[in-house]
């Protein structure tokens, strides 16, 4: 409902893609090696899809909670995604 944050929010969302190869500093090129992360990625494909279903529901009382939860895990994968395979990456070492 707030036309600001949604706009800082779009934003973000466009500049945050902009930033991952800049920060993608794994030890590995693919995903194979990292199964957390394989799991994290299925989370994110449907996170996205239900944003999208989410965006086409009106402005209602559930349906603004839910987007609100979504936005929350949408970001969050790219705050978790490096630390996981940071953390992966250390394990495999030791």
């Amino acid at each position: 409902p707030n036309k600001l944050g949604g706009v800082i929010a779009l934003v973000m969302s466009i500049a945050i893609l902009f930033l991952m190869p800049l920060l993608h500093t794994n030890q590995s090129q693919g995903l194979q090696f990292y199964p957390l992360n394989q799991i994290l990625f299925w989370y994110m494909v449907i996170t996205i899809i239900l944003l999208t279903w989410i965006g086409a529901r009106p402005i209602e009382t559930p349906y603004i909670l839910t987007g609100q939860i979504l936005t929350v895990l949408y970001f969050s994968y790219y705050i978790l995604n490096p630390i996981i395979s940071k953390f992966w990456d250390n394990l495999l070492n030791n």
